[in-house]
C-alpha cells in the first residue's frame, strides 16, 4: 500500500487532531471515504496482512485451478475493505490486476501502459477474460442493491476526480481515479462502458498522456456509428429535406459539403431529385475534405461512385474534390460558385472545431459562407455545451451528455441497430470524443460542442437568419424513426423551426437551416 499512501500525503482534511500523527490518520481517513471504503488507517496493518495472505492463496490456487470451486457464486461488498479481503481469501475469488492498483513506487516513468491498470479499461476490452482468470462456471454477481450503492459511488468518484484535477491535486486525482476502474467492473452495460473511457480521459489528463488526433481512420468509425443508431441518418435526412426543397423548381444547383467524408448523405438526395416532376436539375457537387494521409485518393474515389449513381440513375453530376486541412483555409473564390446556380451550404458535426482557433467560426461564416451566397445553410451540431472555460463544468455535462448517448446505442441493440461490430466501433468514436473534451486543452482540445441557442447568436452576428424546416420535415423525421429498430426511446422536437432528436427527455443533436439575412 505504499503508494497509495503517498497519495495521502496531499489530501487535505477539514477535521481536527491534536498531533501530526493524528491529522495524517485523519487525512488518510478522509481519503478512504471519499474512496468508498469502510477502513480506518489503523486498521491499515491488518488489511495489509490480508492482502499478502491473499496473494499466497491465488497464487497456490493458479498452480493448482480454480475446478473446485466451479460451481460456488460469490456475493460480497467492496466497499468494506477489510471485510471484503477476508471473503477473497475464503471465497477464492480473483480479481484484475491487484499489483498495479498496488505498486509501491510514485516516482516512475508513465507511458500509455499505465492505463491499462485502470480495471475498468480492461474490462471492457474483447480479451478481458483472460486478464480477469474468471471461471465462466462461477460468476461474480452483485445483489442490486449493492450494485445501485455502488453505482452511486462511481458517479461521486468520478465527479470527486474531476474536482480534484482542476484543483491540481493530481496526487488525490490519480488514487481516485484508479479507484473508478475498480468500481466500473462493477456495473453493466451503459454505466460500465461510459465511466471506463472517463477514468481513461481522466488518467490521461492526470499523467498528461495526451491522445492524437487519427484522422485516417475517423471516417471508418463515423460509418459504424451511422449503422448502430440514427443520429446520422437523422441529421442526413432533415439536411436533405432543406436542400431539396431550397433547389425546388431550380434548373442548375450547386452543393459545398464541408466535410464529405464517405459520401453516404448523397445518394438519397440524388434519387429525390431524378424523381422531381419536370425532371432533374444539373447537380455539382464540391466535397472538402482532409488531405490523403497514404496514397489513395479519398476525394476522387467518392467522387467516382457518386458520379456512377448519378450517370445510372439519369442525372447530369459534376463533381470537384477539395483537400483542406481546415475549413478556415478555405475562401469563396476556391469553392467556384457559377452564375446562375442555387448553392447549398452543409455541415455536419463540421463547426464546432472551429472553436478551437481564434477567429476561425467568424472567418468561415462570414468570408466562406457568406459570400457564396447560399440559398440554405444546412447544419447538424451536437447539442450540449462542451465549450466551456471551467474544467468541471465541463466534464459534468459531458457526463450526462455521453451517459445518455451509451443508454441509447445500449437500448437499440437488438433491431436494426447495425451489428456488434458496429456497436462497438461505435463506442470507439465516442469515447474518442470524451478523451478530448476531457484530456485535451487549447487548439488539441477540437470537440468543442455548443447549444442551439450559442450557435443562434454566432450566426446571427454573421447576418444569418433561420429557414423553419417545417412540418413535413418534422413528420417524415419521426417515421423514419419509427422505421429504426429499438427506437421507442428516441424522440424529435420542433425548436423555434429547428428539428432535435433525443433519447427521451435530452435532446442530443440539433439540425438548423440559414440563410443570408
Amino acid at each position: 500500500m505504499k503508494r497509495e499512501a503517498t497519495n495521502q500525503e496531499n489530501f487535505s482534511s477539514s477535521g481536527s487532531c491534536s498531533s501530526s500523527s493524528k491529522a495524517k490518520m485523519c487525512d488518510d481517513d478522509e481519503l478512504f471515504a471519499v474512496l468508498g471504503y469502510k477502513v480506518k488507517s489503523s486498521d491499515m496493518a491488518e488489511v495489509a496482512q490480508k492482502i499478502e495472505q491473499l496473494e499466497q492463496v491465488m497464487c497456490s490456487v493458479e498452480q493448482d485451478g480454480l475446478s473446485q470451486l466451479a460451481s460456488e457464486t460469490t456475493h460480497y461488498n467492496p466497499s468494506d475493505l477489510s471485510s471484503w479481503l477476508e471473503s477473497m481469501i475464503s471465497g477464492l475469488n480473483p480479481m484484475p490486476d491487484f499489483d498495479s492498483f498496488l505498486e509501491s513506487s510514485t516516482n516512475r516513468t508513465v507511458s500509455d501502459s499505465d492505463l491499462t491498470a485502470i480495471p475498468g479499461e480492461a474490462a471492457s476490452r474483447a480479451p478481458a477474460a483472460k486478464k480477469l482468470k474468471l471461471s465462466p462456471a462461477r460468476p461474480v454477481v452483485l445483489v442490486d442493491s449493492q450494485s445501485q450503492e455502488m453505482g452511486i459511488r462511481l458517479v461521486h468518484s468520478l465527479m470527486a476526480c474531476a474536482e480534484a484535477v482542476q484543483q491540481q491535486n493530481f496526487k488525490l486525482a490519480e488514487a481516485l481515479v484508479k479507484n473508478i476502474g475498480f468500481l466500473a467492473v462493477s456495473q453493466a452495460g451503459a454505466m460500465r462502458k461510459v465511466a471506463t473511457y472517463f477514468a481513461e480521459a481522466l488518467a490521461r489528463r492526470i499523467y498528461r498522456l495526451y491522445p492524437t488526433n487519427q484522422p485516417q481512420d475517423s471516417d471508418l468509425l463515423q460509418m459504424h456509428f451511422y449503422e448502430s443508431c440514427p443520429y446520422l441518418k437523422f441529421a442526413h435526412f432533415t439536411a436533405n429535406q432543406a436542400i431539396l426543397e431550397a433547389f425546388a423548381g431550380k434548373n442548375r444547383v450547386h452543393v459545398i459539403d464541408f466535410s464529405i467524408k464517405q459520401g453516404m448523405q448523397w445518394p438519397p438526395l440524388l434519387q429525390a431529385l431524378a424523381l422531381r416532376p419536370g425532371g432533374p436539375p444539373k447537380f455539382r457537387l464540391t466535397a472538402v475534405g482532409p488531405p490523403s494521409h497514404d496514397n489513395t485518393d479519398h476525394l476522387q474515389e467518392v467522387g467516382r461512385k457518386l458520379a456512377q449513381l448519378a450517370e445510372t440513375i439519369n442525372v447530369e453530376f459534376e463533381y470537384r474534390g477539395l483537400a483542406a486541412n481546415s475549413l478556415a483555409d478555405l475562401n469563396a473564390p476556391l469553392l467556384g460558385v457559377r452564375e446562375g446556380e442555387t448553392v447549398a451550404v452543409n455541415s455536419i458535426f463540421e463547426l464546432h472545431p472551429l472553436l478551437a482557433r481564434a477567429g476561425a467560426i467568424e472567418k468561415v461564416l462570414v468570408q466562406v459562407v457568406r459570400e457564396v451566397k447560399p440559398a440554405i445553410f444546412t447544419v447538424v451540431e451536437q447539442e450540449a455545451n462542451h465549450n466551456g472555460s471551467d474544467f468541471l463544468d465541463r466534464f459534468t455535462e459531458a457526463l450526462h451528455y455521453y451517459s445518455t448517448v451509451f443508454d441509447s446505442l445500449e437500448s437499440c441493440g437488438g433491431g436494426g441497430g447495425g451489428s456488434e461490430e458496429d456497436r462497438a466501433m461505435s463506442e470507439v468514436y465516442l469515447g474518442r470524443q470524451i478523451c478530448n473534451v476531457v484530456a485535451c486543452e487549447g487548439a488539441e482540445r477540437v470537440e468543442r460542442h455548443e447549444s442551439l441557442v450559442q450557435w443562434r447568436a454566432r450566426f446571427g452576428a454573421a447576418g444569418l437568419e433561420a429557414v423553419h424546416l417545417g412540418s413535413n420535415a418534422y413528420k417524415q423525421a419521426s417515421m423514419l424513426l419509427a422505421l429504426f429498430g429499438g427506437g421507442e426511446g428516441y424522440r424529435v422536437d420542433e425548436n423555434n423551426g429547428c428539428l432535435m432528436l433525443g433519447w427521451h427527455s435530452r435532446p442530443l443533436i440539433a439540425t438548423s437551416a440559414w440563410r443570408l439575412r
